[in-house]
């Protein structure tokens, strides 16, 4: 009877998450915020160096919550959840546990290594106001460039968009299937959710197909330099008569 009791347990913790999970997508669909990660968080009340030091020891996250003209809020969360947060490049977060609200993650700070995230700025939100956020550009496709001996030169990897915040996609995707060899593609290349407004010229190269640079060696015989005459010095047949006199 225990292990029947323990399995029902399990089974129901599933079953409120799947709802849950269904209730956010249903919510998204009816025009409200396309939220994609959950973070539970808890109230910080310490701050402080050393206070940080020991939340991160203990496999937390300091963030702090503010905007909408209401008080700042300092909070804690687990920090496998920031970093599967961060693999899924979502922008507008669900907070629950201490705080309940619809943030945008406004800035990340990481250590000097750019492995770890120290702190998280997250600023409450709602889907009636636009947002300026920076999404990475991802290329899709193959360049029929490439089968020419191109290669592809991906210069532009983020973009400022101005964006309604039911509207913001996590990333924006560019086609390179008709990058042809020497072919240019630009921001105004790029597709974007409706009334969303790219904050860039829009000739700004995004990526481009070139033709690869061969440098040549130099050939062995001039690379070899001709042995320099010393100056001062008389030919062997002068000397020879020199030393004749």
């Amino acid at each position: 009877m225990a292990g029947g009791s323990g399995e029902s347990v399990v089974f129901l913790l599933m079953f409120q998450t799947w709802t849950h999970r269904i209730k956010l997508h249903e919510a998204a669909c009816h025009g409200r915020l396309a939220v994609t990660d959950v973070l539970h968080v808890q109230n910080r009340e310490q701050t402080g160096t050393k206070s940080m030091r020991r939340l991160r020891a203990s496999g937390k996250t300091p963030a702090i919550l503010y905007g909408h003209g209401e008080a700042n809020v300092s909070l804690s969360i687990e920090s496998r959840d920031v970093d599967a947060l961060i693999r899924h490049g979502s922008h507008i977060v669900q907070l629950e546990g201490s705080v309940s609200d619809n943030a945008l993650v406004k800035d990340v700070q990481w250590d000097e290594l750019g492995s770890e995230v120290l702190h998280l700025d997250l600023t409450r939100i709602d889907a009636s106001e636009s947002v300026e956020v920076e999404l990475s550009i991802e290329l899709k496709g193959i360049a029929p460039g490439t089968k020419q001996g191109g290669i592809i030169k991906h210069i532009m990897h983020e973009v400022t968009v101005r964006c309604p915040a039911d509207k913001l996609p996590d990333k924006l995707e560019l086609s390179i299937n008709q990058l042809e060899l020497d072919g240019t593609l630009t921001a105004s290349d790029l597709v974007v959710p409706e009334a969303a407004e790219l904050l860039c010229e829009p000739d700004d190269v995004v990526v481009s197909c070139v033709t690869p640079v061969v440098v040549e060696e130099p050939a062995e015989e001039e690379a070899e330099a001709a042995e320099p005459e010393l100056i001062g010095k008389a030919p062997e047949d002068e000397e020879g008569k020199e030393s004749e006199d």
